[in-house]
């Protein structure tokens, strides 16, 4: 009893403190309409920059108390990210005023974001360097989509499956790998280049690399260890 006793202090005394934030009950209060549009609106931005055009975006925000006053917002209410804000599903969007009377709103919104997403068109196990012809593009909602997903056909053209898959699956980032150029114990061509001079040397690879990662070899010539980035299949570069 007296824990539950507690809570409902502390939940009164939340409710008193926001009721507060209106000032006298002569004040003007901001409406609610203003500050969900703005969460709206805000929202509406950020999901469409970072999903691309090829993808709808819907956005609708949840309902506030109705007891809820918040003094007017003379200087214009900014929306921002909260923390753990997603750009699709359920999520949370800030709300602030900064002037005459400042305050902090958290408005629930919900993101629908529909487009076309790579899925596999047939079983594939791990290893497999995938085709377009392997690939779909299906439309679908990717709220539920947590993990993220590749939108084009060409991002997942090359990659390697890190897994064996089942047909239908919707590919995302962590079930693909960019195929290895370089394999460890590899006899590899070290290209080092300085101004418009460029030496061309045998070398072992240290460890694995894909096209741009960095990676290390040995000089077969004079055994010093270097470390490049991979330019092509069994090619290693320089800068000196």
């Amino acid at each position: 009893m007296g824990y539950r006793r507690k809570c409902n202090q502390r939940t009164g005394w939340l409710l008193a403190a926001l009721l507060l934030l209106a000032g006298s009950g002569a004040a003007a209060h901001e409406p609610q309409r203003n500050i969900l549009a703005e969460a709206t609106a805000f929202m509406e931005a950020a999901a469409a920059e970072a999903h691309g055009a090829g993808f709808e975006v819907s956005v609708s925000a949840g309902r506030l108390d109705d007891r809820l006053r918040l003094r007017a917002c003379e200087e214009g209410l900014e929306a921002f990210n909260a923390p753990g804000t997603r750009t699709a599903g359920n999520t949370t969007v800030g709300v602030r005023c900064h002037g005459p009377v400042s305050w902090t709103l958290y408005v629930p919104v919900q993101i629908e974001v529909r487009g076309e997403v790579v899925v596999l068109g047939q079983p594939l196990p791990r290893g497999s360097v995938l085709q377009p012809s392997q690939l779909r593009l299906e439309r679908q909602d990717v709220g539920g989509l947590s993990n993220g997903y590749l939108g084009d056909l060409e991002e997942a053209r090359d990659m390697v499956l890190r897994r064996a898959l089942q047909a239908g699956t919707v590919l995302t980032p962590q079930m693909v790998e960019p195929p290895r150029l370089i394999e460890r114990g590899q006899r590899v061509l070290l290209v080092a280049e300085t101004g418009t001079v460029a030496v061309r040397v045998q070398a072992e690879a240290m460890g694995n690399g894909a096209l741009g990662e960095r990676v290390r070899v040995r000089n077969l010539s004079s055994q010093e260890i270097v470390e490049g980035r991979v330019l092509s299949h069994g090619v290693v570069g320089v800068s000196m």
